[in-house]
């Protein structure tokens, strides 16, 4: 659930990287923190367990789409990879906007992708959650590694819901589509917020503040 705050005059949306262990969420968020400008992003914070972590930080995009005098801020965070940290994720997952859930593209991973993505819906469930009501995206990454899956079974796979969604095939190493991954879950969930908003809007009494109306979507960049 998007966090307004009328102080700074920001829309705060949050994006949760969610998948198995060593799959790249880590690398994702890396490699966007680097690559954002540092007047526009906060410290890369690491919550360390024992042999897994969780990630997160706030920024602002370049070209932040403003909302009746709001500027849109993001919030990205990981989520740990190993079962026994479910409780963590869980609370990770509280106010979620969006998801970006990255799969490992090795063969030998397949199992552990279909029980993360079963485990990201079981954990919405707990929350009221369903996921085909929250805006998200499939990244298959790794895509250098010899052993790899065709992207035609990972679409089948892990995108065969009767709503499939947005996939990328990446290589969070060196970057490749990871930015193009963002974007597209920002200017889903931006796209929800809009239309959610104009509800709002034209159903709210005039005795009440009217509820911000939505801008189109922006693109997300470094």
């Amino acid at each position: 659930m998007s966090i307004i705050n009328y102080a700074s005059r920001e829309i705060q949306f949050k994006i949760v990287y969610y998948g198995p262990a060593l799959c790249g969420k880590t690398t994702n968020l890396a490699y966007i923190h680097q690559r954002i400008n540092p007047q526009n992003r906060g410290d890369l914070v690491s919550l360390a367990t024992a042999a897994d972590r969780t990630l997160f930080f706030d920024f602002l995009p370049l070209n932040a789409v403003v909302i009746k005098g709001f500027v849109t801020k993001f919030q990205l965070y990981t989520v740990p990879g190993q079962v026994i940290y479910n409780a963590t994720r869980q609370l990770v997952l509280r106010s979620v906007d969006g998801i970006v859930f990255v799969a490992d593209s090795q063969w030998e991973k397949m199992e552990e992708n279909v029980e993360s993505f079963k485990n990201l819906e079981e954990n919405l469930a707990k929350q009221n959650m369903a996921l085909d009501d929250v805006p998200y995206v499939v990244q298959y990454n790794k895509r250098d590694l010899p052993g790899i899956a065709p992207v035609n079974y990972l679409e089948y796979v892990l995108n065969n819901r009767k709503r499939r969604v947005q996939s990328f095939e990446v290589i969070s190493s060196t970057g490749q589509n990871v930015f193009a991954t963002l974007n597209a879950v920002s200017q889903i969930l931006l796209h929800k917020f809009s239309r959610q908003s104009d509800i709002a809007r034209t159903s709210t009494p005039a005795t009440k503040p009217p509820s911000p109306a939505a801008t189109q979507p922006h693109k997300v960049e470094a």
